[in-house]
């Protein structure tokens, strides 16, 4: 499924939904540079992206420049993750499209409640209806180390 195509640099850039559109080999290059996951494998990513309610990734032609996906019951809450973008890319509004392109889905229409968690995007989110959770005393992890 594509969705919200536009040109950018003089090429087609659009939006699909779904593992089976995914370029895994580029998202896995993507997400290992990323700081939440060094070095994540492909493994990973595709076990990650077929237990996700929805990913989407965003093409130049070709080649994947952004992926983002989200879990979710569908019903009423769903949480954000994985959003990156190339470097030689980013600054031009595609994460922004992906999260809203997600939000938007029809999948995703009867969820009330998102949330996700960001290091140093809060600006990008808050553009998106985002805000500090108004009770994070109650927000709890569990964080073990991550498996090999």
């Amino acid at each position: 499924m594509e969705r919200g195509a536009w040109t950018m640099d003089d090429e087609r850039c659009v939006l699909r939904f779904g593992v089976g559109n995914m370029d895994f080999r580029r998202v896995t290059e993507m997400l290992a540079g990323a700081f939440w996951c060094p070095g994540i494998s492909i493994g990973e990513v595709e076990k990650g992206a077929a237990n996700s309610a929805l990913v989407v990734g965003a093409f130049l032609g070709d080649l994947q420049i952004g992926y983002g996906r989200c879990i979710s019951d569908k019903t009423r809450f769903a949480y954000i993750l994985d959003v990156y973008v190339d470097p030689r890319y980013q600054r031009r509004g595609i994460g922004r499209r992906m999260v809203r392109s997600m939000m938007a889905h029809p999948d995703m229409a009867d969820v009330y409640q998102w949330a996700l968690v960001t290091k140093d995007a809060h600006g990008v989110y808050r553009e998106l209806g985002f805000a500090p959770t108004a009770r994070p005393g109650d927000w709890m992890e569990i964080r073990n180390p991550r498996p090999r």
